[in-house]
């Protein structure tokens, strides 16, 4: 008689218990992009309750715009952090997948909340300081003070932009082309107040590179 030859391995199945726990185990890997993304979940969902004209004066005194940072700056940096105009939340959920989870597993959360917090601050100061100027000097009407501007997008686009260091060479530089033509032609083309937050925080993400690098791990020292 011949050796019968041995069974080939069998995959193990994917059961729903085990894609569950997958899940959740990603999840777990990027706790504050996905505690944030929840936070954002459930103020999309009040938004969709209001009516439209409640919608925007609730948003607006949300707002980072000049006239809300003049009275409480602390308070509106981080209040239009967790609303989005329009209430379209299925989107950043990909966008948060994509890049703020990356960014969080790679750099920590520590870290990855700075470089978001600095996007988001240091961009926002830089716009609205520009369309001060621009009032100021009769560039645009006394009216855009008090323009709607809430949102995520700032963090966004400089965690976007600190993902460069990830990528190594020489698709990193492919990477850093496609974020800056992609920030930078709105810039160009459109030249609102918007448009230069967006690139200011890939400036800014660029700028965390420092974050970016290992901690030195500790020497120790030889045995006398």
């Amino acid at each position: 008689m011949t050796p019968s030859s041995p069974a080939p391995p069998t995959r193990p199945r994917t059961t729903a218990g085990s894609w569950i726990r997958s899940v959740g185990s990603w999840i777990r890997s990027a706790p504050g992009t996905y505690i944030w993304l929840t936070a954002l979940f459930v103020t999309a969902v009040i938004v969709h309750q209001m009516s439209p004209d409640f919608e925007e004066d609730f948003l607006r005194q949300r707002s980072t715009n000049i006239h809300e940072l003049s009275r409480d700056p602390a308070r509106v940096l981080i209040t239009s952090a967790f609303w989005i105009d329009g209430g379209h939340w299925v989107p950043y959920a990909v966008l948060y997948t994509a890049f703020h989870a990356p960014a969080e597993r790679w750099l920590g959360t520590l870290r990855w909340l700075t470089v978001a917090l600095a996007a988001h601050v240091l961009a926002t100061l830089v716009s609205e300081g520009v369309l001060a100027w621009a009032i100021r000097h009769g560039h645009v009407p006394p009216a855009a003070a008090n323009t709607l501007d809430v949102g995520v997008s700032y963090a966004l686009a400089g965690v976007v932009a600190v993902l460069t260091y990830r990528i190594p060479a020489p698709w990193r530089y492919v990477y850093l082309f496609a974020v800056l033509v992609f920030y930078g032609i709105p810039l160009i083309t459109g030249r609102t107040f918007t448009d230069l937050g967006h690139f200011a925080s890939v400036l800014i993400g660029l700028a965390c590179y420092p974050l970016t690098r290992s901690r030195p791990k500790t020497k120790t020292l030889p045995a006398q």
